[in-house]
């Protein structure tokens, strides 16, 4: 059987991809799966797409591509489906118009799919209206139907009557939708969205952090988590919060931080993909929205043995979880019963844990496999009153076969979920390698390497210092690279205390072992695990400071992000005062060059020597390896001679001992420029005007001070 579906944008990682790439894989171990994306952003999608699925776009909008339509002529006339609510009139990104129109029915009328899926309100009126008889007509509700607004609500219940069935992901949904829609003739029906089993290690529930991740938009709520963390931060001073996603809602969010004083201990951490590494890295799960149609981060992280708390709101978390695997909260208790609820668990590891292996369990109910067999069901469900007139239209009831070849009966074969990781159009097996990472809890990293996307032969392992004018590489044999396919992955280590692996970023890839042939071929990373450096501090070895993360590039990638220095000093904590800032900070260093009650911190001005200016340490008596200093911005603002000036923090062990760096290269995060924010302050200037002053962490993590022109952007 082909199945079709039709989404808006497969080139995202919001919820509604992620649920097709998930059905949409599982469907492909026994159907013919065509994913339609109304349009095309990027060369490659960010979510990858199992390999035997076909990917296509109806519109480029790709603006350096010269098959770019966003411009074309029909862009300029107005759209036809819900007009007045719809894409047409509330996105502005993506707004739809004649040409989508077009688009879209055009390939309605054209596809030979036995089964075409639309996977929004627009896209199931387009379905409704130019589907043809000679297919199955699915429509998917991925919100609710409260999420809509009355005139949108009203387009798409027409839209379902035409539809042989509409699929939501919540009990409570189909039951509204089902009362709404009393006389339509489509079968409505819930299935919910499946979450595979990811590939990462589960979480020890010990890291001391909770985890949020979706838009940031208003009805998830993110305002009352925070609230509710500030109410209870205080008796936890080890815990932290991190929200992943983009939204609108983020510069509010941001406000709200600094104004609570809570910026070294929230962060906004943007979108990632695939955001299960970052599910095991906490103890607990979030979930603060006032609706969730499903809840798919609630599965995704209890696949990762994380425990959920969730507000009590319609439609989804009562149905995924429960007082035995996770924690519901009154929406009427709001931010205090929320901050009770966290405080239970912060302060309850054993908790923590049984309700997590709880919900690991109770997460295999999502497996692709079972809701795929679902969608199986229901296809032959609504095929059945068809298939007189299929047998019609279609030549000697081909068509009915096919349905019934790819569909035998009700004892429908389990599907099984494919044995090989989700592959870009590059990324197929034999033309690139593949690679898993994981930071190890030493400071070293493992990777495992997959078999079958390696080319033949003897082969090794070659990491290359980015941008290095030395060509500085280290090389590692692949044990057993050149034995039969089914012999297992390879794995290797890379040791600290072994490899040597200058400060930088390196890149990675397999080449042939010295002295045979074999070109060289650039790893892509399927997964880059760093739940065992959360909090981790940096490393010492060989009389070096060292601290080593796995990362996935932005094109896909295996990379690597390495320090090593001869002392370093980490950042453990920054306090922004009305006209300065206090830090805290530990040194590491194999030999100590002196004293750190002698010690200064030296600001160092890229503008020149003439702009340095150095501040005392103050040594904790208790801790001798930790200090604290404090940075007035007094003391920069006299020095100012630019619309930008900028100075790098070292510490100075006496005047003839090389300064120290100042940063945080210690846990799990790459770069901390865009995660680890501080307030800024405005400060006057009698010749450069209002001043915004703040400290802030570089592109190589380490921290430095910015005074910068208020006219001259953030």
């Amino acid at each position: 059987m082909k199945i079709a579906f039709l989404i808006n944008n497969a080139y995202g990682i919001g919820g509604t991809i992620r649920a097709t790439t998930n059905l949409s894989r599982a469907l492909a171990t026994r159907h013919d799966v065509e994913v339609v994306s109304v349009h095309r952003l990027k060369d490659e999608p960010d979510l990858c797409f199992d390999e035997r699925i076909r990917l296509t776009s109806l519109i480029d909008m790709r603006e350096d591509s010269p098959t770019y339509e966003g411009d074309h002529p029909l862009t300029r006339r107005p759209c036809t489906m819900f007009p007045d609510t719809g894409a047409a009139a509330i996105s502005a990104r993506l707004p739809y118009t004649a040409l989508q129109d077009e688009r879209i029915g055009q390939w309605l009328r054209e596809t030979d799919a036995d089964v075409v899926i639309a996977t929004r309100p627009d896209l199931n009126g387009y379905l409704a209206r130019d589907g043809q008889d000679r297919y199955l007509r699915i429509g998917q509700e991925h919100l609710s139907l409260d999420a809509h607004n009355p005139v949108l609500r009203a387009h798409q219940n027409a839209a379902v009557a035409r539809l042989d069935a509409f699929v939501t992901v919540s009990e409570a949904d189909a039951a509204q939708y089902r009362q709404a829609l009393p006389d339509v003739p489509s079968r409505i029906l819930c299935i919910p969205n499946s979450v595979p089993e990811p590939a990462v290690e589960p979480s020890d529930h010990r890291s001391d952090i909770i985890i949020a991740a979706g838009r940031l938009a208003a009805v998830k709520r993110y305002d009352r988590l925070i609230d509710a963390f500030a109410k209870v931060a205080h008796a936890h001073p080890t815990w932290t919060l991190r929200l992943y996603g983009r939204g609108a809602e983020r510069p509010k969010l941001r406000r709200q931080i600094d104004e609570l004083g809570l910026y070294d201990r929230v962060s906004l951490m943007g979108p990632v993909a695939p955001i299960e590494t970052e599910w095991a890295k906490g103890a607990i799960a979030a979930v603060s929205s006032d609706m969730e149609s499903f809840g798919m981060t609630m599965v995704e992280a209890m696949h990762c043995g994380v425990p959920v708390v969730a507000t009590n709101c319609p439609h989804g978390p009562a149905e995924i979880i429960d007082d035995t695997n996770g924690v519901l909260v009154p929406l009427e208790d709001g931010v205090d019963g929320y901050a009770i609820a966290l405080d239970r668990l912060m302060a309850d590891a054993s908790l923590r844990a049984r309700l997590g292996a709880a919900g690991r369990q109770r997460a295999m109910a999502y497996a692709p496999a079972a809701i795929a067999r679902r969608y199986e069901s229901l296809f032959e469900e609504c095929a059945g009153p068809r298939r007189r007139r299929w047998a019609k239209a279609a030549r000697s009831g081909l068509l009915w076969s096919r349905l019934r070849s790819a569909l035998p009966g009700r004892a429908i074969e389990p599907s099984e979920p494919s044995a090989e990781p989700a592959l870009s159009s590059e990324q197929k097996p034999g033309a690139r390698p593949l690679a898993f990472a994981r930071a190890a809890a030493d400071g070293g990293i493992s990777i495992r390497l997959d078999r079958s996307c390696l080319p033949p032969g003897r082969l090794e392992f070659l990491a290359r210092l980015r941008r290095d004018p030395k060509g500085r590489h280290i090389r590692v044999p692949l044990p057993g690279s050149d034995t039969a396919p089914h012999a297992g992955d390879i794995h290797i280590t890379l040791s600290a205390t072994e490899h040597a692996l200058v400060e930088g970023r390196w890149d990675c890839y397999v080449v042939g072992a010295a002295g045979t042939a074999g070109k060289k071929a650039r790893i892509v990373g399927a997964l880059a695990e760093r739940s065992r450096s959360v909090g981790r501090a940096p490393v010492m070895a060989d009389g070096e400071v060292k601290a080593w993360l796995p990362y996935v590039t932005t094109d896909g990638f295996l990379a690597l992000r390495t320090w090593q220095r001869a002392a370093h000093a980490e950042v453990e904590s920054i306090l922004v005062g009305d006209d300065h800032a206090t830090v805290t900070a530990r040194l590491f260093s194999a030999r100590v060059p002196g004293s750190l009650g002698a010690a200064t911190v030296v600001a160092v001005s890229r503008q020149g020597e003439a702009y340095d200016f150095a501040v005392p340490v103050t040594q904790f008596a208790e801790a001798p390896q930790h200090f604290t200093f404090r940075l007035p911005y007094s003391r920069a603002l006299a020095l100012r001679s630019g619309s930008h000036d900028l100075w790098d923090l070292r510490l100075q062990m006496g005047p003839t001992n090389s300064p120290i760096p100042i940063g945080r290269i210690g846990g799990d995060i790459v770069d901390r420029k865009k995660t680890d924010v501080v307030p800024a302050v405005l400060l006057p200037h009698e010749v450069r005007g209002e001043t915004r002053a703040k400290p802030f962490f570089t592109v190589t993590n380490d921290l430095a001070l910015s005074l910068r022109d208020t006219g001259e952007g953030v």
